[in-house]
């Protein structure tokens, strides 16, 4: 994703937001009648914010429990400075369990969140698909007991 330099949003573009995010299944006509519009001139809003990258995806929040997907662990990984890190991270992106992947500051190259069915799972993971990258210098792996609160919602200014 490219850096965005500064995106104008006004008052009603961040109503939309607001909206959308929290139920990305609400109709056209509905944003429409909760912000007194009419429902084209907010289909055009809304195709904007898409357009400008302001929007970039709608998707289904699946419960993890329910696909038993219960182990969930982040890794931090470090690579060697001769590491091409624009590889690494092509070749991380195609591991399908691994849901983020974050580049860092620090001692650490980049973190990882993991969601899989279980320790030998991970194993796996770890095994197969991370410990055979090129350059890797060392992985540390933190297990999660206990998820007390995980979101993907941004928070959307009240006034602007």
């Amino acid at each position: 994703m490219d850096i965005i330099n500064e995106i104008m949003l006004d008052k009603i573009d961040l109503e939309i937001l607001r909206l959308l995010q929290e139920n990305a299944r609400i109709s056209n006509a509905e944003l429409a009648r909760e912000l007194g519009m009419v429902p084209s001139g907010m289909l055009e809003r809304v195709k904007k914010l898409e357009q400008k990258n302001v929007i970039l995806h709608y998707h289904t929040r699946i419960n993890p429990v329910a696909l038993n997907q219960n182990m969930l662990a982040f890794v931090f990984l470090k690579v060697s400075p001769a590491n091409d890190y624009k590889v690494t991270a092509t070749i991380l992106s195609d591991v399908p369990e691994i849901q983020e992947i974050h580049q860092l500051a620090g001692d650490d190259c980049y973190l990882l969140k993991i969601r899989t069915y279980d320790t030998t799972s991970l194993m796996h993971i770890m095994r197969n698909s991370i410990s055979k990258l090129p350059h890797i210098l060392s992985t540390r792996t933190t297990i999660v007991l206990e998820t007390v609160k995980e979101q993907q919602q941004m928070v959307i200014p009240q006034n602007k």
